[in-house]
């Protein structure tokens, strides 16, 4: 008795990603793309599922002698365009559907770079605070041998990203290194200009944000030194945002992270703060406590009056119940998926510009190219040449999406992902279908 075929749609609805809103969401913007692009149907359903997906168990000794198991990810979206990229999170509430979209806006982010990789992310569900040093190092390289058989410098890179920084790349490096007999800083990028990193690399991504904050600025003709700007997140994306737009002459109004927000209208000293952050007693490493700004509420900060809103820390944090409160000129996506499709329309229809996350945070995966490029032919840049070369590529993706987008009469968002789903997808035609 022959079986009657699944309904495209239903395969995407059907997998064990969909129970996740972030991967949803990720889908809902790729159905969207036909409308602008021609594109064979078949190709976009490839492209709502992740290529390769890998759930790994982690168990590692804790410092007491208990041994604890902990949930990793790694999900490869697309090998089409070269290499899968993207980063590792450490994340108490990732999950294998946040992982996949992330993936995913990675490829697009990849496309729009014209960049020759394809993408990917990585998570575990576990809250690095919460761990010492030894068994986070315990806990990295764990999960590195474990997806040992599907991670490679031709096949799938690392590199940081939420509750991850230069020192996990480094033990991820080291353990991939030791497996296969030989130094290979290509397994990672992100790591200690020591190890083979890229100078500069850390302070790409909000370096990127800022390139198009600027952008954004003159295409409006506002004057930057008249500008404010509320920074949501202070790790490595929002805090080199805030620098980045402080020392230019943008006044910071508010400020959050983690553990509370803060706000002083006549502006804060981006300067003065990173001295207190860095206090040794302030363990925490946290905004919170500054004593040249007022406390106040995190749901407050989104929708402070200012020119520039960057939200720079998880996704979904704008959504159809905040949406209609956020009082901004331009919306600099730092954070991968921090606006709803519902706030994106909210958003839109009031006339916000929205700089779509993976355009403005795509200067971390362009200067990770770099690294990777430079450890692969062992001939090192300055932080000169890198800066340099990030913001032609930057600004040369912003103007190419604002002209599409202009051209269309579409939002910058649906601009860049149609062009970035469209070098995929033209790839994956040209390549055809494996039988």
């Amino acid at each position: 008795m022959a079986v009657a075929p699944v309904p495209q749609r239903s395969i995407a609805e059907a997998s064990l990603f969909s129970a996740s809103p972030v991967y949803r969401m990720a889908c809902q913007q790729l159905e969207a793309v036909p409308n602008i692009i021609d594109v064979d149907p078949g190709i976009i359903l490839r492209l709502s599922l992740p290529k390769r997906s890998m759930i790994v168990n982690i168990p590692i000794r804790m410092d007491d002698g208990s041994t604890q198991c902990f949930v990793g990810y790694r999900v490869q979206h697309s090998l089409t365009s070269g290499a899968s990229k993207g980063g590792l999170r450490y994340n108490a509430q990732v999950d294998i559907g946040e992982v996949a979209a992330l993936a995913m806006w990675m490829s697009w982010k990849c496309g729009i770079m014209n960049l020759p990789f394809s993408g990917a992310k990585g998570g575990i569900a576990v809250d690095p605070a919460k761990l010492s040093r030894g068994e986070l190092e315990r806990l990295t390289r764990r999960y590195t041998e474990e997806i040992l058989s599907i991670i490679g410098p031709r096949i799938d890179v690392m590199a940081p990203d939420m509750g991850t920084d230069e020192q996990t790349m480094a033990w991820i490096m080291d353990t991939y290194s030791m497996k296969i007999g030989y130094a290979c800083p290509e397994i990672v990028t992100g790591k200690p200009v020591e190890l083979g990193g890229c100078v500069g690399r850390r302070e790409a991504t909000g370096r990127g944000v800022t390139y198009c904050i600027i952008e954004a600025l003159d295409e409006l003709k506002i004057p930057i030194t008249e500008a404010t700007a509320v920074v949501q997140g202070y790790g490595n994306v929002g805090s080199i945002v805030a620098q980045e737009l402080f020392q230019r002459g943008v006044k910071i109004i508010a400020l959050g992270d983690r553990y509370g927000s803060i706000r002083n209208e006549k502006g804060i000293d981006i300067h003065t703060l990173n001295k207190y952050v860095a206090l040794p007693s302030n363990e925490r490493k946290t905004i919170v406590g500054f004593s040249e700004a007022e406390p106040i509420k995190n749901e407050e900060l989104l929708t402070q009056p200012c020119t520039i809103l960057a939200p720079c820390a998880l996704e979904r944090v704008l959504n159809a119940e905040n949406a209609s409160k956020v009082q901004c000129k331009i919306l600099a996506e730092g954070a991968n998926g921090p606006t709803t499709p519902e706030a994106d329309k909210i958003l839109s229809d009031a006339g916000v510009y929205i700089i779509p996350d993976i355009l403005c945070n795509a200067g971390g995966v362009t200067v990770s190219y770099f690294e990777w490029v430079q450890d692969l032919q062992q001939y090192f840049w300055d932080e000169e040449q890198v800066n340099a070369k990030l913001k032609e590529l930057m600004l040369r993706s912003f103007r190419k999406v604002r002209k599409l987008a202009t051209e269309k009469k579409v939002s910058m968002r649906l601009a860049a992902l149609s062009l970035g789903v469209l070098k995929v997808a033209t790839e994956k035609q040209k390549r055809g279908l494996y039988p």
